[in-house]
This record gives structure tokens, sequence and C-alpha cells, in this order.
């Protein structure tokens, strides 16, 4: 594997591990009240690594094929933390393709926010194992699948959340 694929390997790793990271912290409890503004800060910076991922040629295996693994941990429990600590703002409304499938579609940001870590998480599994290049695989190939998806339509979420927490209480002192 070239020094090129090697050193976004290591980039994307400290992204993933750090938006693993901050999303468990958030379902366990840290934030307070400014949870839209730290998720929406960790969506977009994992964001930025799927976009370079997006970017990159693709990355391919040798022998088209991934490395057997045992089953990935599972997060229903950050899951569930998240979406309690959500509560009736974790429903949200969403077009899943605007090119294809332009249907509005129910979502849930408890549900986006942990399908992109289970994704992420099991690119860190090759990375740690030692397989940067099956991790790169993993991950833009599952960018492009799955956790981009997710991950933008969290992004999207989390900014109306953000925008409204800020311009309705702007509205409301200036119509006071």
């Amino acid at each position: 594997m070239s020094d090129q694929w090697n050193v976004l390997a290591e980039e994307i790793a400290g992204h993933a591990q750090n938006y693993v990271d901050g999303l468990t912290r958030v379902a366990c409890g840290e934030g307070g009240d400014g949870i839209w503004a730290l998720l929406l800060v960790e969506v977009a910076q994992v964001s930025l690594a799927g976009a370079k991922l997006g970017a990159s040629q693709d990355v391919i295996l040798s022998g088209n094929n991934e490395p057997p693994m045992s089953e990935d941990p599972d997060v229903d429990g950050v899951r569930t933390a998240l979406a309690e600590r959500l509560g009736a703002v974790d429903d949200y409304a969403e077009v899943f393709d605007p090119y294809k499938d332009t249907a509005v579609t129910a979502y849930r940001l408890s549900d986006d926010l942990t399908a992109v870590a289970a994704d992420l998480i099991h690119g860190l599994r090759h990375y740690h194992a030692g397989r940067p290049h099956e991790a790169l695989w993993w991950w833009q190939y599952s960018y492009f699948n799955t956790w981009g998806n997710h991950a933008g339509a969290a992004m999207r979420a989390l900014q109306a959340l953000a925008a409204h927490t800020r311009l309705d209480v702007a509205e409301e002192a200036l119509s006071t």
C-alpha cells in the first residue's frame, strides 16, 4: 500500500475514532442542552472525512474480497441512549435520494448517527488489526452505500435544529 493511502487511512481512522468517541460521550449525557451543536460538529467533521474518501480514487482490495472478521460490537445501547436524549426531535423527515426517490421518508437522528458509527467501527477494526487498506476500502464502500447518506441527512436535521434554536429565539425577542 502506498504512503498516500497510509496517510489517508491514518487521517480517516482519527476522524472515525473521534466521531465514535464523541457520539458515545453525548449518549452518556455530556453536552447538556447543547447536544445539537456538539452532534453537528461531530457529523460535519466525519462528513469531511467521507468527502475525502468520495474524492479519492477507488480503493480496490486484492482479490476483491474483504477478510473475515468476528461480529462487530453492538451499538444499540448508544442508539437507545441517543433516542432518549433527543426525545421529540429524534424523528424528522428527509428525501432519501433527490435524484431517484423524491418521496419524503421518516428518519430518526439516533438511527442515522449510530448507523454512521457502526460503519466507522467496522473500518476501525480493520485499521487496528493492521489492515489499513481494508479499512479504507470499507470506509469508502460504506460511505457511498450507507453512512454518507445517513451523515448527510443527520447533518441537515442537526443544522435545522441549531438554526431553529437560534433564529426562533431571536424572533421571539424581537416580537416582545
